[in-house]
């Protein structure tokens, strides 16, 4: 039997490396839009996420080991499933309708998503909970940036 590691961190890294497959190939549009001067941070952006998805399948795991097989774990998995899924499309969907406020509506049901699912393993761990922290402290950082390139795009709002 595979171990609970393996086969969260193979979902987490499949549905992260499906993003890649669905992103429309002309990312022209976003290229050339408009960025605030304080937006230094941009290319460690891809390794923000990263570190966000190995701290989301870490808690995911942790979740599983407390009652694995259960119902609720396994909603639970869907819930955690559901966020990454919801984290990824961001950009295949804004670079499709070409529309910055896509991007924030995703993000923002990215966040409302992952807070649900920190307030429903918080019973069960306290640690699995600080370790989607990091999603929660980024994904806000995420919309206000989204929101300062409509500012700067409104064109492409």
């Amino acid at each position: 039997m595979i171990s609970s590691w393996i086969a969260i961190a193979a979902v987490t890294f499949l549905v992260a490396i499906g993003s890649f497959l669905i992103t429309p190939r002309d990312v022209k549009w976003f290229a050339q839009l408009s960025r605030p001067q304080w937006l230094v941070f941009e290319p460690f952006i891809p390794l923000i996420w990263t570190v966000i998805f190995i701290c989301g399948a870490a808690s995911a795991n942790i979740v599983w080991q407390k009652n694995p097989g259960s119902v609720i774990t396994w909603l639970l998995m869907g819930l955690y499933l559901l966020v990454e899924i919801i984290t990824v499309a961001y950009i295949p969907l804004m670079l499709r309708f070409r529309s910055l406020k896509t991007g924030e509506i995703i993000g923002l049901i990215g966040l409302i998503s992952a807070i649900v699912l920190a307030v429903c393993v918080l019973p069960i761990s306290g640690l699995a909970t600080l370790l989607l922290i990091p999603y929660l402290l980024w994904s806000p950082i995420g919309a206000y940036t989204t929101e300062e390139l409509r500012q700067l795009n409104p064109e492409d709002a």
